[in-house]
């Protein structure tokens, strides 16, 4: 038998009092002298749902505030932004797409017809008139418009100018609908930098909106060996193939010119585009509305421009400007004075006269080319009175001419 001594009874005692308190506190018939002291904290479970719902709370504010933010603070576009979406949204279903059908020829050289260009279009009258370029129309056989609801109509042109390249096309609205017009501008006063908006259909991609400045004013650009359009307004806007015949805009909406061609190497637009400015389009289209052309003054003359062989051979003191072959008889020019010449000289198949006047300046402008008399005499009317410098007997001699009509002295 194994004796214990009094100080191992003891021990034994105290941990036997020991174990026994803790079972007690474990099974709950002690209450947990922490637990009053400390009574107000919660749990684990309790602090990681009051994180969670602190989280949400500041989330909440947070997207509460960025709505408040996006409703009163936040500026969505600038208002250079604003000013092209007002100017798209509010002119962009008076933007057409021209469509042509031209007449071609089979294998067997039968006339059939073919699909032709195609370009953009203003409507200027709720009754149905647009204005186009003349290239966009040419040759064509049938012109198709079709509307921003995509409706299709067919039209007819009442009028053309190819030295100007515009042209005017009619429609009849469909029944119920109203249609939205363009307003003209005023290109007399623009400037270099001004904003431009462009909306046309390039690549037929239909009413595509493009901006940039203006690049350049009074830019002469010559479209045929006889025609020179003055004062075509240079932009940056992109202009593609497709964008003929469709509006420069102003920030303000207003039509200032008519989208016209593009300077490209490649074929795409390289930011050098040219507009024909709309006050020439308000002259030209009245005329085309009264009279389906455009009538125009000119010299009641035969006039040759200067080459080299002709200057040679006959010794001339100028080697630049339009020689007075012939004037009509009794016409306007001779009674203004012009000089016809008397020596006739065979060339080809031609006679020509030398020894008259050389015109050397027109209206202002100087005339070193037939090219150059047609810039002159664009906006001049049969009956106008215009100033004439000539070259004669080594002077310079000023005359006043009255203009006859150009389609009467061109086709007698």
């Amino acid at each position: 038998m194994k004796l214990y001594s009094r100080s191992h009874l003891v021990l034994f005692s105290g941990l036997s009092a020991l174990i026994t308190l803790v079972l007690l506190f474990a099974l709950g018939f002690i209450e947990n002298p922490f637990q009053k002291k400390y009574s107000g904290l919660v749990n684990n479970d309790e602090i990681t749902q009051s994180r969670e719902e602190t989280a949400f709370h500041a989330s909440e504010s947070t997207a509460a505030q960025a709505l408040s933010f996006d409703s009163a603070d936040l500026q969505p576009y600038s208002s250079g932004e604003k000013e092209n979406i007002a100017v798209y949204d509010l002119l962009n279903d008076a933007v057409v797409n021209i469509t042509t059908e031209i007449q071609g020829y089979n294998w067997f050289l039968e006339p059939v017809p073919q699909d032709g260009g195609s370009g953009s279009g203003s409507i200027i009258d709720s009754s149905g008139l647009v204005l186009t370029n003349n290239h966009v129309i040419s040759q064509a056989i049938k012109v198709y418009l079709n509307l921003a609801d995509g409706t299709e109509l067919e039209g007819h042109v009442i009028g053309s100018d190819p030295e100007n390249d515009l042209a005017v096309i009619r429609f009849t609205p469909p029944p119920g609908i109203s249609l939205k017009t363009i307003p003209f501008g005023d290109s007399a006063n623009l400037k270099v930098g001004q904003k431009v908006l462009a909306i046309g259909n390039p690549f037929a991609l239909e009413r595509t909106l493009t901006v940039g400045i203006v690049s350049g004013l009074g830019r002469p650009i010559q479209t045929s060996r006889q025609h020179i359009i003055r004062d075509m307004i240079q932009t940056d806007a992109s202009i593609n193939p497709g964008n003929s015949g469709g509006p420069l805009l102003d920030s303000s909406g207003k039509m200032i010119g008519i989208n016209t061609m593009i300077y490209s190497p490649s074929g795409g637009s390289v930011g050098i585009g040219f507009a024909v400015p709309i006050n020439t389009a308000k002259r030209v289209v009245a005329e085309l509305i009264k009279y389906g052309k455009v009538r125009r003054g000119w010299i009641d003359a035969s006039l040759v421009q200067l080459f080299p062989r002709l200057v040679e051979y006959g010794r001339l003191p100028v080697s630049t400007g339009l020689l007075v072959s012939r004037t009509k008889r009794n016409g306007l020019a001779e009674k203004g004075g012009l000089k016809q010449g008397s020596d006739a000289v065979r060339y080809g198949s031609n006679v020509i006269y030398v020894g008259g006047d050389i015109i050397t300046s027109v209206d202002g402008l100087k005339t070193e080319s037939l090219a150059d008399l047609y810039s002159a005499l664009e906006d001049n009317k049969p009956g106008d009175l215009v100033d004439i410098e000539v070259f004669r007997n080594a002077k310079i001699v000023k005359l006043k001419i009255t203009l006859a009509d150009r389609d009467e002295v061109r086709n007698p």
